[in-house]
């Protein structure tokens, strides 16, 4: 029996609960979370449960664990995971599934991403705030009559079998690929399905694997790699050792940054592009249509060359729990985000880093022009990339921004829009560019992001903008 618990309310994002161990959650509540995640899936067969290499991660899962099996439901442990391994593993037994991890955060974070069957994400308006809202209500919940039992199950091999037939890599020309993994999950993955970890035949690829091995304290770097400093290490293998192309994941792989033969970083708009337009030649070969969605900062390249292919693009907001059940909607057959998040309808409209490099290899290994000069040709804008800003009040930083462009957008020179924060959007008018602020889904943060067709303009927009925000403060 609890006499407190830390409230989960506090750690309640858009997407997920993140928060740090054992400061604002820990065993005591993950116990709780259980029982509430069991008293929302009471009709479930059994929950899945799995971890990345977190150090908080073991026992956070087993007392989430022990909560969900004292309320009677049964469990089965898949053990420490990717989140796109735990997304196969929902998708292919139609099962919820609890994945305890913070991605890219900090060592001392953990968090939580909760699924429906089918890998069907809970967001913060389709369950999860009422599963938090019943654990934080719930801190001494009665047990079962009968609990339920756990299982373990290891779920990698048949993961990797599922995406060596989802992308055909056995014809490609040879590859050298070296692979930062941050010491995160994408070590574990890359093995499996790109190596020979689980018996798979060889593959023409020549892995030359950094920090492949699981350590939630991060000793080489933090496993971000949208933080330009954790990409350096990979920069340098790839030249030293002439690879054709270099991948860093994030701490639980569902994302996969990509470095070209020169050492110079893609981004990731561009790798969407690269793996848009291969989905969408395959859903027309089969007769299809085709529908990609992409959210609101994604470079204007996205949608020109996807609309160019005969294919529509759907602009929508960011974050893997608006995505996926847009993708849905409109039977999408990819989506991308330029956060590096790239969703497949034939992967349960899921995100997997994994599978997204196998997409890339697959693309680079059938042509003969090195990556630099792909990534040249799918790039003609020139982005801020992402600026982030600590301010006290979002809203009123937004709504600054928002009346300096007000006569302009009254005059029909820019377009405001509120699809994602807000969006101040000159395409149609010379010099060409847009901009976009919004508060981050899973940090105290603003995003700023701003595109145009040359550098002076968009340093230009992107300075206008920053001193905008900073005088808001």
């Amino acid at each position: 029996m609890l006499d407190r618990m830390l409230p989960l309310s506090p750690i309640l994002k858009t997407n997920d609960l993140r928060g740090a161990v054992p400061e604002q959650w820990g065993t005591d509540e993950a116990r709780v979370l259980g029982a509430a995640i069991a008293h929302a899936f009471s009709e479930a067969p059994a929950l899945l449960v799995g971890h990345d290499m977190r150090l908080s991660g073991p026992a956070l899962a087993g007392a989430l664990m022990e909560g969900a099996s004292g309320q009677g439901l049964d469990v089965i442990d898949l053990g420490q995971v990717s989140t796109d391994t735990m997304y196969f593993a929902s998708g292919a037994r139609a099962l919820p599934g609890a994945m305890l991890t913070a991605s890219h955060n900090p060592s001392g974070d953990n968090g939580l991403k909760l699924m429906r069957p089918g890998a069907k994400p809970v967001g913060l308006e389709s369950g999860l705030k009422a599963i938090v809202a019943w654990a934080d209500a719930n801190p001494n919940p009665a047990p079962a009559a009968q609990p339920g039992q756990t299982e373990a199950v290891d779920v990698l091999p048949e993961f990797a079998r599922f995406l060596r037939q989802a992308v055909d890599l056995s014809g490609i020309r040879p590859l050298t690929v070296a692979v930062d993994a941050g010491n995160g999950m994408g070590g574990v993955v890359t093995e499996a399905v790109l190596g020979t970890a689980v018996g798979l035949p060889p593959l023409p690829v020549n892995l030359v694997p950094l920090y492949f091995e699981p350590d939630g304290a991060f000793p080489n770097h933090l496993a971000n790699p949208l933080d330009p400093a954790n990409l350096e290490d990979l920069k340098r293998a790839v030249i030293s050792s002439g690879a054709d192309l270099g991948l860093a994941f994030d701490g639980d792989a569902d994302r996969c940054f990509v470095v070209a033969e020169n050492g110079q970083a893609v981004p990731p708009s561009v790798i969407g592009v690269i793996i848009a337009l291969r989905e969408v030649a395959r859903e027309q070969a089969a007769g299809r249509s085709a529908v990609v969605i992409h959210n609101a900062i994604t470079s204007q390249v996205f949608p020109e060359l996807v609309r160019a292919s005969g294919a529509e693009p759907v602009r929508t907001r960011v974050g893997h729990s608006v995505i996926k059940p847009a993708m849905a909607d409109r039977d999408a057959v990819f989506g991308a985000e330029h956060s590096g998040h790239f969703y497949f309808r034939d992967f349960f409209y899921a995100d997997s880093g994994i599978l997204s490099a196998m997409h890339v290899l697959a693309a680079l290994g059938s042509s003969d022009l090195p990556l630099s000069h792909l990534a040249e040709i799918y790039s003609p804008y020139v982005s801020s990339g992402e600026v982030n800003f600590r301010v006290s009040d979002p809203a009123h930083s937004i709504q600054k921004v928002q009346s300096a462009y007000a006569d302009d957008a009254a005059r029909g020179t820019v377009i405001l829009d509120a699809l994602d924060g807000l969006t101040v959007n000159h395409w149609a008018n010379l010099p060409r560019w847009w901009a976009n602020v919004r508060p981050s889904n899973t940090e105290a943060l603003l995003r700023l992001n701003v595109e145009a067709e040359d550098a002076d303009v968009m340093v230009k927009v992107r300075d206008g903008m920053a001193g905008l925000i900073r005088e808001a403060g």
